[in-house]
């Protein structure tokens, strides 16, 4: 396995993040199977895992720290606060008061006293961005953290974000968490060179767009799949199952099944680092372990753009972040009486 630098911070992590979202309730209850995907991982030379609090209410974590034990000086180990973790409206968000706490009841289901990258999972635009940062800070300088990162936050509020730390003496966020695939690839326009400008680590979420680039889903068909189960629209959206069928030939005839191509594109971006993969059983982490020497070539890169052109998403992943000009209509409307010209 390679390594590359996270960002600036100096720490070696591989191509291939281990993602543990599906260990849990959500996706692979067996917390033994668990256990030994996280171990061929970590044997095969993955050495950075991401997990989150709000994956099976914390099963997952509690799951990477049985997976930990006795091996967790080899990996750089990342979680992530902000989604709702009960029904008290304080138990979510970017608020100091969250934030402590939250990381607090992760280090314990994770049995251990630091992490090396904690995340902010989503932007809280009704939080103050520096609240925000000095509570994270603070989590440092304590030693709970060694980095801080955000996930899915627009390029705008990266760079306030840094603007921020640079004029408060904060810490910086040294990562960031978006999604990217063929699929999804709108960050290629400002979030990932932002990311280069500020020497962020960039570790993408989602290279297999939903799980639409494992070719279980075509046009026609009714896939039965875990996924499926779960009544996500962008499984079913036509224009992004049309760049499927234009990928599966493409994919065939680079000799490849389709998610060592999709794998291979997310971390051939020199602005990304990692690509996060989440398996949810042995047979998923072997098929994408066996990918990892994969390497395209730019006649392929040429052919991928010509189907979904650089800087171009097609449609949405139904979890991808929207920001509130975008969600709610009276941020993007004006009051009917003011709508005319004249």
């Amino acid at each position: 396995m390679k390594y590359r630098t996270l960002g600036r911070t100096g720490i070696k992590v591989s191509p291939y993040c281990l993602g543990a979202m599906m260990f849990g309730a959500m996706g692979n209850p067996d917390h033994e199977e668990s256990v030994r995907i996280i171990h061929k991982a970590l044997d095969a030379g993955i050495n950075f895992v991401d997990t989150a609090d709000v994956y099976s209410r914390g099963e997952s974590e509690e799951i990477v720290g049985k997976a930990l034990k006795g091996r967790r000086d080899e990996v750089v180990l990342a979680t992530k606060a902000h989604l709702p973790m009960g029904d008290d409206p304080n138990q979510r968000g970017n608020s100091r008061r969250w934030l402590v706490r939250a990381l607090e009841d992760s280090l314990r289901r994770l049995g251990t006293d630091h992490v090396d990258l904690f995340q902010v999972h989503r932007p809280s635009p009704d939080t103050d961005v520096e609240e925000t940062l000095s509570a994270l800070t603070d989590l440092v300088r304590a030693g709970k953290v060694r980095s801080i990162g955000a996930s899915t936050f627009p390029a705008s509020d990266i760079v306030e974000a840094q603007w921020v730390s640079e004029r408060r003496g904060l810490e910086r966020f040294r990562t960031e968490q978006p999604p990217y695939s063929i699929l999804n690839r709108g960050i290629e326009r400002e979030v990932l060179p932002a990311c280069e400008r500020y020497g962020m680590g960039a570790l993408v979420w989602s290279p297999l767009a939903g799980g639409l680039l494992t070719g279980r889903y075509r046009k026609g068909l009714t896939p039965d799949t875990h996924r499926a189960a779960y009544g996500f629209k962008h499984l079913s959206d036509e224009h992004r199952l049309d760049a499927v069928e234009a990928l599966i030939p493409l994919a065939e005839d680079a000799g490849m099944p389709l998610t060592h191509l999709a794998t291979a594109f997310a971390i051939a971006h020199p602005g990304v680092t990692s690509a996060i993969i989440g398996p949810r059983t042995m047979n998923h982490l072997d098929d994408l372990l066996a990918g990892a020497e994969t390497e395209l070539d730019d006649e392929t890169l040429d052919r991928i753009d010509a189907i979904v052109p650089p800087g171009t998403d097609i449609g949405t992943l139904d979890m991808a972040y929207a920001p509130p000009a975008i969600q709610h209509a009276h941020l993007r409307r004006r009051r009917i009486e003011e709508r005319s010209a004249a």
